[in-house]
C-alpha cells in the first residue's frame, strides 16, 4: 500500500500546526537542548495499522535529521505490544509531534482495521466492502486509503469522479427516468453513471437505461435477491443503508456486487497505538 507524501504532508502540517498554536511546544521547553530521545510506536491492541507515514512526516517536520525505521508497512496485522517504528531523534521535537503522529495513525488504522473485519464477513462471496464519502472533512484520502490497508475497495473520491443519481436528484429530475435520461445527455465517454433505487419498480425503471452501478437503497434481503435475478448480471449492483458487522454476511450472500458500509470511516474506533521511550 502507498500514498504519495504529497498528499499526507498538507494534512500532518496542519495537524502539527493546530497542536502547536500560536507559542509553540512550552512543556518541550523543559527539555535541555539537543538532548536526543529513542522511543517506539507499538500496538496496545490487536488490528491492521494504516498510516505510518503520518508519522514520519510529522517527526520530520519538526527534526530533519530524526532516524525513523518501521518494522511493519500499511496494511500489516499487529499485535498488543508489537512494534511498529523505532525512532531516535531530538526529543523535544518527538514529544512535539507525538500526539499528531499517534491521532493519525490510530484513527488510520482503526479504519483499516474495522474494513478487515467488514471484509472477512463477506469472504466467499462475490460481494466487495467499499467506502462512502463520510469521510472526516480534509482527512478523505488518507481515510479511504486505510480502507485499501483492510482489504476494501474505494467508491468515489468526489463529486467529479462520477454521476451518482440519489433520491433527492431524482425528486428534483421528476423521476428515475427523467434523472437517467439527463445523465446520458450530460456525460462523458468515460464518466460512470450510478442511480439509487428504492424499490423495485424503479429497478425496472433503470435497467431499461442500463447504467453502470445501481444502487439498492435500505432493501430488504428478500428484495435484494429479487434485485438480483431480475438484473441477471446486466449491471453491477451495489447494496447501501445500515449495513452493519452483523447484517452484512446476510447482505452478501444475495449476490450483490458491492456492499457500501459509511461506518468504516465514520464511526471506526481509532486502534490504541502508543510511543514509550525506550
Amino acid at each position: 500500500m502507498f500514498l504519495p507524501d504529497i498528499l499526507i504532508r498538507p494534512i500532518v502540517e496542519h495537524a502539527l500546526a493546530e497542536d502547536l498554536g500560536r507559542g509553540g511546544d512550552l512543556t518541550a521547553e523543559l527539555i535541555p537542548v539537543g538532548t536526543r530521545l529513542q522511543a517506539v510506536f507499538a500496538a496496545r491492541k490487536p488490528g491492521r495499522v494504516a498510516g505510518i507515514a503520518c508519522a514520519r512526516l510529522a517527526i520530520r517536520a519538526l527534526d530533519p535529521t530524526a532516524h525513523l525505521a518501521a518494522s511493519r508497512v500499511d496494511g500489516d496485522a499487529v499485535s498488543p505490544g508489537q512494534e511498529i517504528i523505532r525512532v531516535e531523534a531530538d526529543a523535544r521535537a518527538l514529544l512535539s509531534a507525538e500526539r499528531t503522529a499517534l491521532n493519525l495513525m490510530g484513527r488510520l488504522s482503526g479504519i483499516a482495521t474495522l474494513t478487515e473485519a467488514y471484509v472477512k464477513e463477506a469472504a466467499g462471496t462475490k460481494a466487495v466492502i467499499v467506502d462512502t464519502r463520510k469521510t472526516t472533512p480534509g482527512l478523505r484520502a488518507l481515510e479511504k486509503f486505510a480502507v485499501r490497508c483492510g482489504g476494501g475497495v474505494n467508491h468515489r473520491f468526489g463529486l467529479d469522479d462520477a454521476i451518482l443519481i440519489k433520491d433527492n436528484h431524482i425528486a428534483a429530475c421528476g423521476g428515475v427516468a427523467g434523472a437517467l435520461t439527463r445523465a446520458r445527455a450530460v456525460a462523458g465517454h468515460l464518466t460512470p453513471i450510478e442511480v439509487e433505487v428504492d424499490t423495485l419498480e424503479q429497478l425496472d425503471i433503470a435497467l431499461a437505461f442500463a447504467p453502470d452501478v445501481i444502487m439498492l437503497d435500505n432493501f430488504t434481503l428478500d428484495d435484494l435477491r429479487a434485485a438480483v435475478i431480475r438484473t441477471a448480471g446486466r449491471v453491477k449492483l451495489e447494496a447501501s443503508g445500515g449495513v452493519t458487522l452483523e447484517t452484512v454476511r446476510a447482505i452478501a450472500l444475495t449476490g450483490v456486487d458491492a456492499i457500501s458500509v459509511g461506518a468504516l470511516t465514520h464511526s471506526a474506533p481509532v486502534l490504541d497505538i502508543g510511543l514509550d521511550a525506550v
